[in-house]
């Protein structure tokens, strides 16, 4: 891997070079000499934009959720009713979990319950992107059911994080059993909760 030109990109190298090995080992357990021979820079460039493996930490998860969100903007932007946007979201994180493709996967259910007792900072950054998706999520809901393609209970914040919440537990099960059935029964909970049908 060759190392950015441009001294501006070098931040943004770092980051995406230790997404995936966050991905595969954990936090704790990708040290920076790893991540600096990834990523093909000396540890003085890595202290001049983190000043510590926790704000290094904290800057990939801000930056994961940059990355999500704006694929969840899209997805539930697309044009249609709001059953067939949020069929779509949640088709694309069924398909994520499941796929080939391990740099997919959800850094959330990778590195929460590890960070989350190690950094206030990191918890504190993924506390705040968790909200974005509910809300992202919650508006959706409310979408649906002005246009009459969902059939969601009147509290949308609370239905969306609930399927929030049950979509994580899903994702874990996935990969602890190695198995994704539960990702099956969860979008088969999702559509009988909101309402959604194939024809929508």
């Amino acid at each position: 891997m060759t190392a950015p030109a441009a001294a501006t990109d070098v931040r943004q190298h770092i980051l995406d070079v230790a997404k995936p090995l966050l991905l595969r080992k954990g936090f704790t357990g990708v040290g920076l000499t790893e991540v600096l021979t990834a990523a093909q820079v000396p540890k003085g460039s890595f202290y001049h934009y983190f000043g510590s493996k926790e704000s290094f930490g904290q800057a990939v998860i801000e930056a994961y959720f940059t990355d999500y969100l704006g694929r969840m903007d899209a997805l539930l932007s697309q044009r249609g009713t709001a059953a067939r946007r949020l069929t779509a979201y949640f088709r694309d994180w069924l398909d994520s979990q499941t796929g080939d493709d391990a740099k997919s996967r959800c850094l959330v259910v990778k590195l929460g319950a590890e960070v989350s007792d190690l950094s206030e900072s990191m918890r504190a950054e993924l506390e705040q992107g968790t909200r974005g998706v509910v809300e992202r999520l919650a508006r959706c809901i409310e979408a649906g059911r002005t246009d009459g393609s969902l059939s969601a209970p009147l509290d949308s914040h609370a239905v969306a994080a609930s399927l929030y919440q049950s979509w994580l537990g899903a994702s874990l099960l996935a990969k602890i059993s190695r198995d994704r059935a539960p990702l099956d029964a969860v979008m088969a909970a999702t559509r009988k909760q909101l309402g959604l049908t194939k024809a929508r």
